[in-house]
Protein backbone atom coordinates (compact mmCIF):
# COMPACT_ATOMS: atom_id res chain seq x y z
CA UNK A 1 0.00 0.00 0.00
CA UNK A 2 2.92 2.43 0.89
CA UNK A 3 4.16 1.62 -2.86
CA UNK A 4 0.98 2.77 -4.18
CA UNK A 5 0.39 5.55 -2.34
CA UNK A 6 4.39 6.74 -3.55
CA UNK A 7 3.98 5.65 -7.16
CA UNK A 8 0.55 7.55 -7.12
CA UNK A 9 2.30 10.94 -5.50
CA UNK A 10 5.31 10.51 -7.79
CA UNK A 11 2.12 10.25 -11.02
CA UNK A 12 0.54 13.35 -10.04
CA UNK A 13 3.55 15.36 -9.44
CA UNK A 14 4.99 14.19 -12.92
CA UNK A 15 1.47 15.42 -13.86
CA UNK A 16 2.27 18.79 -12.49
CA UNK A 17 5.67 19.33 -13.99
CA UNK A 18 4.38 18.67 -17.33
CA UNK A 19 1.58 21.36 -16.36
CA UNK A 20 4.04 23.69 -14.99
CA UNK A 21 5.92 23.30 -18.85
CA UNK A 22 2.83 23.56 -20.69
CA UNK A 23 1.99 26.96 -18.73
CA UNK A 24 5.98 27.86 -19.30
CA UNK A 25 5.14 27.02 -23.40
CA UNK A 26 2.04 29.10 -23.36
CA UNK A 27 3.69 32.17 -21.34
CA UNK A 28 6.28 31.81 -24.12
CA UNK A 29 3.16 32.20 -26.71
CA UNK A 30 2.16 35.25 -24.86
CA UNK A 31 5.31 37.11 -25.34
CA UNK A 32 4.33 37.42 -29.21
CA UNK A 33 1.33 39.82 -28.28
CA UNK A 34 1.08 41.98 -31.67
CA UNK A 35 1.90 45.85 -30.81
CA UNK A 36 0.91 46.91 -34.11
CA UNK A 37 0.58 50.36 -36.02
CA UNK A 38 -1.39 50.79 -39.35
CA UNK A 39 1.56 52.35 -40.82
CA UNK A 40 -0.11 52.74 -44.35
CA UNK A 41 -0.40 56.69 -44.26
CA UNK A 42 3.52 57.17 -44.07
CA UNK A 43 3.98 56.69 -48.26
CA UNK A 44 2.10 59.53 -48.75
CA UNK A 45 3.17 62.28 -45.84
CA UNK A 46 7.18 61.40 -47.02
CA UNK A 47 5.95 62.11 -50.67
CA UNK A 48 4.82 65.01 -49.41
CA UNK A 49 7.53 66.42 -47.42
CA UNK A 50 6.63 65.03 -44.06
CA UNK A 51 9.73 64.08 -41.66
CA UNK A 52 9.95 62.54 -38.09
CA UNK A 53 12.22 62.88 -35.25
CA UNK A 54 13.22 61.07 -32.44
CA UNK A 55 15.04 63.61 -29.57
CA UNK A 56 15.70 66.03 -32.42
CA UNK A 57 17.28 63.43 -34.73
CA UNK A 58 15.49 62.58 -38.24
CA UNK A 59 15.00 59.17 -37.84
CA UNK A 60 12.76 56.65 -40.38
CA UNK A 61 8.81 56.21 -39.02
CA UNK A 62 9.27 52.59 -38.56
CA UNK A 63 12.03 52.52 -36.96
CA UNK A 64 10.79 54.82 -34.22
CA UNK A 65 7.53 52.65 -33.75
CA UNK A 66 10.15 49.46 -33.53
CA UNK A 67 12.42 51.50 -30.65
CA UNK A 68 9.21 52.20 -28.72
CA UNK A 69 7.75 48.62 -29.01
CA UNK A 70 5.89 47.88 -31.98
CA UNK A 71 6.15 44.56 -33.95
CA UNK A 72 3.93 44.74 -37.32
CA UNK A 73 2.92 46.66 -39.23
CA UNK A 74 -0.41 47.07 -41.19
CA UNK A 75 -0.39 48.14 -44.90
CA UNK A 76 -4.24 48.73 -46.66
CA UNK A 77 -3.90 47.80 -50.30
CA UNK A 78 -6.78 49.30 -52.63
CA UNK A 79 -7.30 47.75 -55.70
CA UNK A 80 -6.81 50.42 -58.29
CA UNK A 81 -6.60 53.73 -56.13
CA UNK A 82 -6.66 57.07 -58.34
CA UNK A 83 -3.07 58.42 -56.37
CA UNK A 84 -0.15 56.45 -56.79
CA UNK A 85 -0.84 55.32 -52.81
CA UNK A 86 -1.92 52.32 -51.35
CA UNK A 87 -1.84 49.99 -54.55
CA UNK A 88 -0.15 47.04 -55.03
CA UNK A 89 3.77 48.11 -56.35
CA UNK A 90 3.44 50.64 -53.32
CA UNK A 91 2.51 48.11 -50.38
CA UNK A 92 5.27 45.82 -51.48
CA UNK A 93 7.75 48.78 -50.96
CA UNK A 94 6.45 49.26 -47.59
CA UNK A 95 6.52 45.83 -46.83
CA UNK A 96 9.87 45.00 -47.58
CA UNK A 97 10.84 48.35 -45.53
CA UNK A 98 8.88 47.39 -42.47
CA UNK A 99 9.97 43.60 -43.14
CA UNK A 100 13.94 45.06 -43.65
CA UNK A 101 13.88 46.66 -40.14
CA UNK A 102 12.75 43.47 -38.42
CA UNK A 103 8.48 44.17 -38.44
CA UNK A 104 6.00 41.40 -38.81
CA UNK A 105 3.14 42.44 -41.40
CA UNK A 106 -0.58 42.62 -41.60
CA UNK A 107 -2.26 43.19 -44.81
CA UNK A 108 -5.56 44.77 -44.98
CA UNK A 109 -7.19 44.34 -48.46
CA UNK A 110 -10.08 46.73 -48.69
CA UNK A 111 -11.27 45.02 -52.22
CA UNK A 112 -12.42 48.88 -53.44
CA UNK A 113 -10.40 51.18 -54.76
CA UNK A 114 -10.62 53.72 -52.62
CA UNK A 115 -11.42 53.48 -48.36
CA UNK A 116 -13.73 50.59 -47.16
CA UNK A 117 -15.75 51.08 -44.20
CA UNK A 118 -18.61 50.19 -42.57
CA UNK A 119 -20.66 52.97 -44.86
CA UNK A 120 -18.35 52.23 -47.91
CA UNK A 121 -17.61 49.39 -49.50
CA UNK A 122 -17.75 50.19 -53.15
CA UNK A 123 -16.38 47.51 -55.42
CA UNK A 124 -13.50 48.33 -57.71
CA UNK A 125 -14.45 49.62 -60.96
CA UNK A 126 -12.83 47.12 -63.18
CA UNK A 127 -15.94 44.76 -61.28
CA UNK A 128 -18.73 46.95 -61.22
CA UNK A 129 -20.30 45.31 -64.19
CA UNK A 130 -18.98 41.21 -63.51
CA UNK A 131 -21.51 38.78 -62.93
CA UNK A 132 -22.01 37.55 -59.70
CA UNK A 133 -19.98 33.77 -60.13
CA UNK A 134 -17.39 35.82 -62.01
CA UNK A 135 -16.88 38.37 -59.13
CA UNK A 136 -16.31 35.48 -57.24
CA UNK A 137 -13.45 33.91 -59.31
CA UNK A 138 -11.69 37.58 -59.66
CA UNK A 139 -11.82 38.19 -55.84
CA UNK A 140 -10.16 34.60 -55.30
CA UNK A 141 -7.56 35.08 -58.41
CA UNK A 142 -6.40 38.86 -57.37
CA UNK A 143 -6.10 38.10 -53.95
CA UNK A 144 -3.84 34.52 -54.98
CA UNK A 145 -1.73 37.24 -56.84
CA UNK A 146 -1.47 39.74 -54.58
CA UNK A 147 -0.15 37.05 -51.37
CA UNK A 148 2.03 35.15 -54.17
CA UNK A 149 3.60 38.60 -54.87
CA UNK A 150 4.27 39.24 -51.68
CA UNK A 151 5.70 35.96 -50.72
CA UNK A 152 8.17 35.94 -53.89
CA UNK A 153 9.76 39.07 -52.29
CA UNK A 154 10.17 37.70 -48.70
CA UNK A 155 7.58 39.74 -47.08
CA UNK A 156 4.50 37.12 -46.63
CA UNK A 157 2.18 38.93 -44.03
CA UNK A 158 1.59 37.01 -40.51
CA UNK A 159 -2.12 38.46 -40.46
CA UNK A 160 -4.34 38.98 -43.52
CA UNK A 161 -7.65 40.87 -43.13
CA UNK A 162 -10.39 39.62 -45.76
CA UNK A 163 -11.91 43.31 -45.91
CA UNK A 164 -11.98 46.24 -44.12
CA UNK A 165 -14.62 46.89 -41.40
CA UNK A 166 -17.25 44.62 -43.25
CA UNK A 167 -19.90 45.15 -40.66
CA UNK A 168 -22.07 45.28 -43.65
CA UNK A 169 -20.50 43.17 -45.50
CA UNK A 170 -18.07 44.18 -48.60
CA UNK A 171 -18.38 44.67 -52.92
CA UNK A 172 -21.97 46.09 -52.18
CA UNK A 173 -24.75 45.17 -53.36
CA UNK A 174 -23.51 41.43 -54.00
CA UNK A 175 -21.95 41.26 -50.63
CA UNK A 176 -24.29 44.09 -48.60
CA UNK A 177 -25.68 42.02 -45.74
CA UNK A 178 -27.83 45.25 -44.13
CA UNK A 179 -29.55 45.87 -46.65
CA UNK A 180 -31.51 43.05 -47.29
CA UNK A 181 -30.20 41.64 -44.27
CA UNK A 182 -31.74 37.98 -45.19
CA UNK A 183 -30.04 34.27 -45.67
CA UNK A 184 -29.23 34.93 -49.42
CA UNK A 185 -27.47 37.80 -48.81
CA UNK A 186 -25.20 36.42 -45.88
CA UNK A 187 -24.83 33.30 -47.94
CA UNK A 188 -23.05 35.85 -50.94
CA UNK A 189 -21.06 37.25 -48.90
CA UNK A 190 -19.78 34.01 -47.33
CA UNK A 191 -19.00 32.81 -50.63
CA UNK A 192 -17.23 35.81 -51.44
CA UNK A 193 -15.11 36.19 -48.34
CA UNK A 194 -14.26 31.67 -49.11
CA UNK A 195 -13.54 33.07 -52.15
CA UNK A 196 -10.84 35.43 -50.87
CA UNK A 197 -9.82 33.14 -48.19
CA UNK A 198 -9.25 29.82 -50.99
CA UNK A 199 -7.26 32.86 -53.00
CA UNK A 200 -4.96 33.26 -50.24
CA UNK A 201 -4.24 29.07 -49.44
CA UNK A 202 -3.51 29.10 -53.16
CA UNK A 203 -1.03 31.33 -53.22
CA UNK A 204 0.71 29.61 -49.81
CA UNK A 205 3.10 26.42 -49.18
CA UNK A 206 2.10 23.80 -46.47
CA UNK A 207 5.34 25.42 -44.59
CA UNK A 208 3.58 28.79 -44.70
CA UNK A 209 1.71 30.63 -41.18
CA UNK A 210 -0.83 33.01 -41.76
CA UNK A 211 -3.51 33.90 -39.80
CA UNK A 212 -7.13 34.83 -41.56
CA UNK A 213 -8.58 38.00 -39.81
CA UNK A 214 -12.12 38.86 -40.00
CA UNK A 215 -12.74 42.86 -39.27
CA UNK A 216 -15.63 44.24 -37.72
CA UNK A 217 -15.82 47.86 -36.53
CA UNK A 218 -17.95 48.71 -33.43
CA UNK A 219 -15.84 46.97 -30.88
CA UNK A 220 -18.28 48.10 -28.18
CA UNK A 221 -21.17 46.72 -29.10
CA UNK A 222 -22.22 43.29 -28.14
CA UNK A 223 -25.28 42.38 -29.31
CA UNK A 224 -23.75 43.72 -33.12
CA UNK A 225 -20.94 41.40 -32.95
CA UNK A 226 -22.93 38.72 -31.88
CA UNK A 227 -25.23 39.13 -35.37
CA UNK A 228 -22.27 39.67 -37.14
CA UNK A 229 -19.98 36.66 -36.19
CA UNK A 230 -23.06 34.26 -35.87
CA UNK A 231 -23.59 34.48 -39.10
CA UNK A 232 -20.21 34.59 -40.59
CA UNK A 233 -20.38 31.39 -37.90
CA UNK A 234 -22.99 29.70 -39.57
CA UNK A 235 -21.76 30.59 -43.13
CA UNK A 236 -18.95 27.87 -42.08
CA UNK A 237 -15.97 30.46 -42.92
CA UNK A 238 -12.82 29.49 -41.81
CA UNK A 239 -11.03 32.21 -40.07
CA UNK A 240 -8.71 32.84 -37.22
CA UNK A 241 -8.74 36.25 -35.83
CA UNK A 242 -11.86 38.14 -34.36
CA UNK A 243 -10.65 41.87 -35.42
CA UNK A 244 -12.59 44.86 -33.84
CA UNK A 245 -12.16 48.79 -34.46
CA UNK A 246 -12.45 50.59 -31.14
CA UNK A 247 -12.93 54.70 -30.85
CA UNK A 248 -14.47 55.55 -27.69
CA UNK A 249 -16.34 58.55 -29.73
CA UNK A 250 -18.32 56.00 -31.53
CA UNK A 251 -18.09 52.74 -29.88
CA UNK A 252 -18.71 53.40 -26.19
CA UNK A 253 -16.34 52.97 -22.78
CA UNK A 254 -12.99 50.49 -22.47
CA UNK A 255 -15.88 48.52 -20.30
CA UNK A 256 -18.13 48.07 -23.06
CA UNK A 257 -14.98 47.14 -24.36
CA UNK A 258 -13.76 44.49 -22.40
CA UNK A 259 -17.02 42.75 -21.72
CA UNK A 260 -17.42 42.22 -25.56
CA UNK A 261 -14.19 41.06 -25.54
CA UNK A 262 -14.75 38.56 -22.74
CA UNK A 263 -18.46 37.29 -24.02
CA UNK A 264 -16.95 36.97 -27.61
CA UNK A 265 -13.89 35.16 -26.51
CA UNK A 266 -15.65 32.60 -24.78
CA UNK A 267 -18.45 32.56 -27.69
CA UNK A 268 -16.16 31.94 -30.05
CA UNK A 269 -12.95 30.35 -28.90
CA UNK A 270 -11.14 32.70 -31.20
CA UNK A 271 -7.93 35.27 -30.94
CA UNK A 272 -8.71 38.83 -31.11
CA UNK A 273 -7.23 41.78 -32.07
CA UNK A 274 -8.18 45.13 -31.78
CA UNK A 275 -6.81 46.05 -35.26
CA UNK A 276 -7.45 49.80 -35.17
CA UNK A 277 -7.88 52.58 -32.18
CA UNK A 278 -6.23 55.61 -31.17
CA UNK A 279 -6.36 58.47 -28.64
CA UNK A 280 -6.20 62.30 -28.92
CA UNK A 281 -2.98 63.88 -27.27
CA UNK A 282 -4.20 67.64 -27.63
CA UNK A 283 -7.51 68.91 -29.31
CA UNK A 284 -5.28 71.34 -31.26
CA UNK A 285 -5.00 71.72 -34.83
CA UNK A 286 -1.86 71.98 -36.51
CA UNK A 287 -3.36 72.54 -40.18
CA UNK A 288 -6.94 73.84 -41.33
CA UNK A 289 -7.95 69.93 -42.30
CA UNK A 290 -11.23 69.21 -40.33
CA UNK A 291 -9.78 66.68 -37.51
CA UNK A 292 -11.99 63.46 -36.93
CA UNK A 293 -11.83 64.34 -33.05
CA UNK A 294 -11.77 67.60 -31.58
CA UNK A 295 -14.30 68.03 -28.91
CA UNK A 296 -14.40 67.72 -24.98
CA UNK A 297 -17.33 65.19 -25.23
CA UNK A 298 -15.56 63.01 -27.64
CA UNK A 299 -12.97 61.76 -24.84
CA UNK A 300 -13.52 59.22 -22.67
CA UNK A 301 -13.84 59.75 -18.98
CA UNK A 302 -10.75 59.91 -17.09
CA UNK A 303 -8.37 60.29 -20.24
CA UNK A 304 -7.67 63.55 -21.02
CA UNK A 305 -6.45 64.77 -24.25
CA UNK A 306 -2.92 65.69 -22.82
CA UNK A 307 0.24 63.46 -23.50
CA UNK A 308 -0.74 61.97 -20.10
CA UNK A 309 -4.08 60.98 -21.22
CA UNK A 310 -2.78 59.76 -24.16
CA UNK A 311 -0.55 57.19 -22.37
CA UNK A 312 -2.80 55.92 -19.86
CA UNK A 313 -5.60 55.38 -22.61
CA UNK A 314 -3.05 53.51 -24.73
CA UNK A 315 -1.47 51.45 -21.69
CA UNK A 316 -5.23 50.82 -20.30
CA UNK A 317 -6.06 49.43 -23.28
CA UNK A 318 -3.55 47.14 -24.04
CA UNK A 319 -3.95 45.30 -20.58
CA UNK A 320 -7.18 45.13 -20.39
CA UNK A 321 -6.81 43.49 -24.33
CA UNK A 322 -4.09 41.20 -22.71
CA UNK A 323 -6.60 40.31 -19.96
CA UNK A 324 -9.54 38.80 -21.88
CA UNK A 325 -11.01 35.36 -21.16
CA UNK A 326 -9.41 32.01 -22.28
CA UNK A 327 -6.11 34.31 -22.94
CA UNK A 328 -7.31 34.96 -26.36
CA UNK A 329 -6.50 39.12 -26.56
CA UNK A 330 -3.59 38.51 -28.51
CA UNK A 331 -2.48 42.07 -30.12
CA UNK A 332 -3.39 46.07 -30.45
CA UNK A 333 -2.86 47.98 -33.45
CA UNK A 334 -2.70 51.70 -33.52
CA UNK A 335 -4.25 53.87 -35.90
CA UNK A 336 -2.06 55.92 -38.35
CA UNK A 337 0.44 57.10 -35.16
CA UNK A 338 2.66 58.46 -38.33
CA UNK A 339 0.21 60.54 -39.97
CA UNK A 340 0.89 64.23 -39.49
CA UNK A 341 0.97 67.53 -40.92
CA UNK A 342 3.18 67.17 -44.13
CA UNK A 343 4.33 70.65 -46.08
CA UNK A 344 1.38 69.27 -49.30
CA UNK A 345 -0.54 67.18 -47.47
CA UNK A 346 -3.53 67.17 -44.98
CA UNK A 347 -4.05 65.48 -41.79
CA UNK A 348 -7.18 64.86 -39.82
CA UNK A 349 -5.16 63.01 -37.23
CA UNK A 350 -2.55 64.78 -36.36
CA UNK A 351 -4.12 65.42 -32.97
CA UNK A 352 -3.78 61.31 -32.28
CA UNK A 353 -0.68 60.49 -34.28
CA UNK A 354 2.08 59.64 -31.70
CA UNK A 355 3.90 62.50 -33.04
CA UNK A 356 4.02 66.22 -31.84
CA UNK A 357 3.18 69.29 -34.03
CA UNK A 358 7.18 69.94 -34.36
CA UNK A 359 6.77 66.03 -35.73
CA UNK A 360 9.12 64.63 -32.85
CA UNK A 361 7.53 61.90 -31.25
CA UNK A 362 5.14 61.69 -28.27
CA UNK A 363 6.81 60.28 -24.74
CA UNK A 364 3.25 58.74 -24.34
CA UNK A 365 4.61 55.84 -27.40
CA UNK A 366 5.93 54.40 -24.09
CA UNK A 367 3.20 52.63 -23.47
CA UNK A 368 3.96 50.54 -26.12
CA UNK A 369 7.30 49.18 -24.52
CA UNK A 370 7.03 45.97 -22.54
CA UNK A 371 7.92 48.02 -19.49
CA UNK A 372 5.60 50.03 -19.78
CA UNK A 373 4.85 52.60 -16.65
CA UNK A 374 8.17 52.07 -15.35
CA UNK A 375 10.25 55.51 -15.18
CA UNK A 376 14.25 55.09 -16.41
CA UNK A 377 15.16 54.29 -12.66
CA UNK A 378 12.93 51.96 -11.59
CA UNK A 379 12.76 48.24 -11.28
CA UNK A 380 15.82 48.03 -13.99
CA UNK A 381 15.77 44.51 -13.13
CA UNK A 382 12.56 42.52 -13.60
CA UNK A 383 10.71 41.83 -9.77
CA UNK A 384 10.75 37.96 -9.48
CA UNK A 385 7.76 36.04 -7.94
CA UNK A 386 9.71 33.34 -6.02
CA UNK A 387 6.71 30.64 -4.82
CA UNK A 388 7.57 27.51 -2.91
CA UNK A 389 6.86 24.93 -2.96
CA UNK A 390 5.47 24.55 -6.63
CA UNK A 391 3.58 22.17 -7.07
CA UNK A 392 2.20 22.29 -3.34
CA UNK A 393 0.02 20.77 -1.54
CA UNK A 394 -1.03 22.08 2.14
CA UNK A 395 0.90 25.63 1.87
CA UNK A 396 3.42 27.83 -0.01
CA UNK A 397 5.18 30.49 0.72
CA UNK A 398 5.47 33.22 -1.66
CA UNK A 399 8.40 36.34 -1.52
CA UNK A 400 9.82 39.05 -3.91
CA UNK A 401 12.22 41.80 -3.39
CA UNK A 402 10.81 45.54 -4.11
CA UNK A 403 13.10 48.62 -5.07
CA UNK A 404 11.61 51.09 -3.29
CA UNK A 405 8.54 51.98 -1.26
CA UNK A 406 4.89 50.71 -3.25
CA UNK A 407 1.40 50.43 -3.21
CA UNK A 408 0.98 47.07 -4.41
CA UNK A 409 -1.51 44.35 -5.16
CA UNK A 410 -0.69 40.41 -4.37
CA UNK A 411 -4.01 38.39 -5.81
CA UNK A 412 -4.40 34.50 -6.15
CA UNK A 413 -6.40 34.14 -9.49
CA UNK A 414 -7.91 32.05 -11.71
CA UNK A 415 -6.96 31.00 -15.14
CA UNK A 416 -9.42 33.32 -16.62
CA UNK A 417 -7.82 36.20 -14.38
CA UNK A 418 -10.72 36.35 -12.34
CA UNK A 419 -9.78 36.66 -8.45
CA UNK A 420 -10.08 34.36 -6.04
CA UNK A 421 -8.27 35.47 -2.95
CA UNK A 422 -7.14 38.49 -2.04
CA UNK A 423 -3.76 38.40 -0.02
CA UNK A 424 -2.25 41.91 0.09
CA UNK A 425 -3.72 45.15 -0.83
CA UNK A 426 -1.39 48.25 0.28
CA UNK A 427 1.82 49.90 0.65
CA UNK A 428 5.07 48.02 1.42
CA UNK A 429 8.00 49.62 2.02
CA UNK A 430 11.48 48.96 0.24
CA UNK A 431 13.15 45.47 0.70
CA UNK A 432 11.58 41.49 0.79
CA UNK A 433 8.06 40.40 1.78
CA UNK A 434 7.18 37.23 2.27
CA UNK A 435 3.49 35.61 2.26
CA UNK A 436 1.84 32.55 2.80
CA UNK A 437 -0.78 30.68 1.08
CA UNK A 438 -2.42 27.68 2.33
CA UNK A 439 -5.26 25.26 0.69
CA UNK A 440 -8.52 26.06 2.70
CA UNK A 441 -11.50 26.72 0.65
CA UNK A 442 -9.44 25.64 -2.76
CA UNK A 443 -9.92 22.84 -5.30
CA UNK A 444 -6.66 21.00 -6.79
CA UNK A 445 -5.74 22.05 -10.26
CA UNK A 446 -3.69 25.70 -11.55
CA UNK A 447 -3.72 29.39 -10.61
CA UNK A 448 -2.01 32.62 -10.84
CA UNK A 449 -0.35 34.34 -8.40
CA UNK A 450 -0.44 37.89 -9.61
CA UNK A 451 1.62 40.89 -8.15
CA UNK A 452 1.18 44.82 -9.60
CA UNK A 453 1.31 48.37 -8.85
CA UNK A 454 1.21 51.01 -10.73
CA UNK A 455 4.65 50.64 -12.88
CA UNK A 456 4.55 46.72 -13.20
CA UNK A 457 2.56 43.72 -13.13
CA UNK A 458 4.15 39.66 -12.77
CA UNK A 459 2.48 36.75 -12.61
CA UNK A 460 3.09 32.98 -11.60
CA UNK A 461 1.89 29.89 -12.12
CA UNK A 462 1.02 27.83 -9.38
CA UNK A 463 -0.39 24.15 -9.07
CA UNK A 464 -2.42 22.77 -5.82
CA UNK A 465 -2.06 18.99 -5.49
CA UNK A 466 -4.22 16.89 -3.26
Amino acid sequence: MLLLTKLHRTAKLLLSLFLILSTVICQAQLLSFVKGADGSVLDQVEQSGGKFYNHGVETDAYEILKKYGFNNIRLKLWHTPSEPYNDLGRVKAMAKRAKDLGLGITLDFHYSDTWADPANQQKPEVWNQLQFSILTDSIRQYTRNVIGQLKLQNTLPEYIQIGNEISCGMLWNDGNVCNPDSPEQWNKLGILIKNAIQGVNEALSTDDKVKIIIHFDNGGNNGACRWFYDNITEEGIDFDIIGLSFYPWWHGTLTNLRNNLNDLATRYEKDIIVVEFGYPWTLAWNDNTNNLVGLEDQLHDGYPATVEGQYTYIRDLIELVKATSGNHGTGVMYWSPEWIVAPTFGSPWENVALFDFNNEVLESIRAFEDNAGATENQYKDPVILNVFPNPFQEETNISFDLSQHQLIKLSLMNLYGEPVINLHHGNLNKGNHKFSLNNEGLSSGLYIIRLSCEQFAVEQKIILID
